[in-house]
């Protein structure tokens, strides 16, 4: 998998995210994807090959390497990564909903100059009204992933350690048979590292959110005069938009009545100017 295009897609949400945001994305990218690349996947390549059984019985060795190594630790960290990672494209959706309407506002107010729209593509949002709630809600969701993925590790290999020797009595092996597993303390080391690097994530998380209340609550009590003028202004600003949106459409509809009502008066004028024309003769 391209690790680096994945952190490119995710990175893109740094910009509208909070301190401590930033702080777990750079977290996410040195401490897990880099070291998940570099050495665990070296670690655990020879996994398979490595784990043998005292007897040449043949699929006794896959049997029961398949009984106490249900799923790969490389892959179900692939997969945490990824599912823990995704629903910051949740905010990435919502600032880009918010930019094509700003770009629509925009042209159809004949504003629609590149200087303008490239601004409007680098604007910075604030976590505030509807982004605060799908800010909040990534971030519950990267919780929810984070300790799922800690409850199955911890049901998969209980204790996070993994042993030097396993007992299996599985068919088709002939007896219970003795497995060795290779290098047991080096993988016991980076299964602590990765899961405590995703406990710290976890605490980030938590301290977000904790950050992401408390600076709403603030907001909202401490300041009730700037909080109300803050929502008065972005009424004003939003009827302004709808005002403009509604006087272009309205000058429209005027010139074409316009059009027609100057056709209407030419025509009179010309019949009763023959009219005239009739008397007097």
């Amino acid at each position: 998998m391209n690790w680096g295009s994945f952190y490119a897609v995710i990175s893109g949400v740094n910009r509208h995210s909070t301190g401590i945001g930033r702080v777990w994305l750079s977290v996410i990218f040195v401490f897990r994807i880099l070291v998940l690349v570099v050495a665990a996947e070296s670690v655990w390549g020879d996994e398979k090959s490595g784990f043998t059984c005292n007897t040449q019985q043949p699929g006794c060795n896959s049997v029961c390497y398949d009984q106490f190594f249900p799923i790969s630790h490389i892959r179900l960290w692939a997969l945490q990564l990824i599912l823990v990672s995704t629903p910051a494209l949740l905010v990435a959706m919502h600032v880009a909903h918010r930019r094509h309407i700003d770009k629509k506002i925009f042209r159809r107010t004949g504003r629609s100059s590149p200087k303008e729209l490239e601004q409007i593509k680098n604007q910075k949002f604030k976590i505030t009204g509807a982004l605060w709630w799908t800010y909040m809600m990534s971030i519950m969701f990267r919780i929810i992933f984070e300790m799922a993925f800690l409850y199955i590790f911890y049901l998969i290999y209980p204790d996070f350690k993994m042993v030097r020797l396993v007992k299996c009595d599985s068919f088709p092996c002939p007896n219970t048979v003795d497995c060795f597993v290779s290098r047991p303390t080096e993988k016991t080391i980076f299964t602590v590292f990765m899961l405590s690097v995703s406990g710290v994530c976890v605490l980030l998380n938590m301290a977000e959110v904790v950050y992401l209340i408390g600076k709403a609550c603030l907001r909202c009590c401490s300041s009730p005069g700037e909080e109300s003028k803050g929502g008065w202004i972005s009424q004003k600003m939003s009827t302004y938009r709808q005002n403009e949106i509604n006087q272009i459409i309205a000058d429209s509809s005027l010139k074409s009545k316009f059009s027609a009502t100057k056709k209407i008066p030419a025509e009179k004028e010309v019949s009763s100017g023959l009219q005239l024309v009739q008397k007097h003769k």
